[in-house]
């Protein structure tokens, strides 16, 4: 007896799923996409969290102090290799400053990886996070491209300026001293700090929060330089005073005992740091990874 169409249409149906040619698509199971990443999520941040996050950063140091003294001690050597060159050769003070930028991310790289251990209730480690950056190689290499060419241009921009404005050749540490301090200096001063600052907020933005990002979520450089940028945009007031915290700490640092003060100001910043991407990102979930069972005595 011939089938209905109806019938014929429900035998179809059921042999494909029993011989597995039929499966329902992520939309009907209710299930992501293999592979997919999950959605960022930003949070709204508040003008308190700054010193917040500088507490917390406190605390992991305290709590860390082994791996701490260690990254202040790689800090507090780029405070002396940049000292010596503005003693020797001044006018290559910011390519030194912008090649400072570019190691010290992959430092502040092992401090995030400690704070997230200590937020994870792990024991911090130090090896591990020394390589810490290898996890997301690729996104790395590409964000450290984008600081090349950055350090790069303002190391350019930078001895322009010096030459424009001293066309009788690079000034010493002394004339570089007197030009700061001579009010009739005012256009250079003006000038350099333009250059210097929009810089300056150009790789802030970038890397406020796309270091940690990366390192949490295993994220592209894009999306995490897009993402910082987002977030610095986004708060624009309240992040501006949280990059002068960190201008102000760092300056005041060089100024006292020739940046020994580094050896702590480097690693807090650093954890506070991660915590301000904590606070700027919705923190994905995590499930610490299984235990094995012990196996049994015979």
């Amino acid at each position: 007896m011939p089938l209905s169409p109806a019938e014929d249409s429900h035998n179809e149906r059921h042999g494909q799923e029993r011989h597995g040619q039929e499966r329902p698509g992520p939309a009907e199971s209710g299930a992501a996409a293999p592979g997919a990443a999950p959605p960022v999520q930003l949070q709204t941040l508040h003008w308190g969290d700054p010193w917040r996050w500088l507490g917390a950063g406190a605390r992991d140091v305290r709590r860390a102090w082994g791996v701490a003294l260690f990254y202040g001690l790689c800090f507090w050597g780029m405070a002396l290799c940049l000292a010596w060159v503005f003693s020797a050769s001044p006018e290559y003070v910011m390519s030194m400053a912008s090649g400072c930028l570019l190691l010290g991310p992959f430092l502040a790289m092992g401090l995030y990886d400690t704070s997230r251990r200590l937020e994870r209730g792990e024991a911090p480690d130090l090896g591990r996070s020394i390589t810490a950056w290898d996890r997301n190689l690729g996104g790395m290499g590409m964000l450290v491209l984008v600081l090349i060419v950055l350090e790069l241009l303002w190391g350019r921009a930078s001895l322009v300026v010096f030459a424009v404005f001293f066309d009788t050749g690079m000034p010493s540490t002394t004339g570089v001293l007197q030009a700061i301090f001579r009010p009739e200096n005012w256009e250079f001063i003006a000038v350099y700090a333009a250059v210097g600052g929009s810089f300056a907020l150009l790789v802030f933005g970038t890397t406020a929060v796309s270091m940690p990002m990366m390192l949490d979520r295993g994220t592209d450089a894009l999306t995490a330089g897009l993402t910082s940028m987002q977030v610095v945009l986004g708060n624009l007031g309240m992040m501006l005073v949280w990059g002068a915290l960190i201008a102000v700490l760092v300056g005041a640092s060089f100024l006292v005992l020739w940046g020994l003060p580094l050896l702590l100001v480097g690693p807090l910043l650093g954890c506070a740091s991660w915590h301000a991407y904590r606070s700027a990102v919705v923190a994905l979930p995590y499930t610490p990874p299984a235990t094995p069972a012990p196996e049994p005595v015979p």
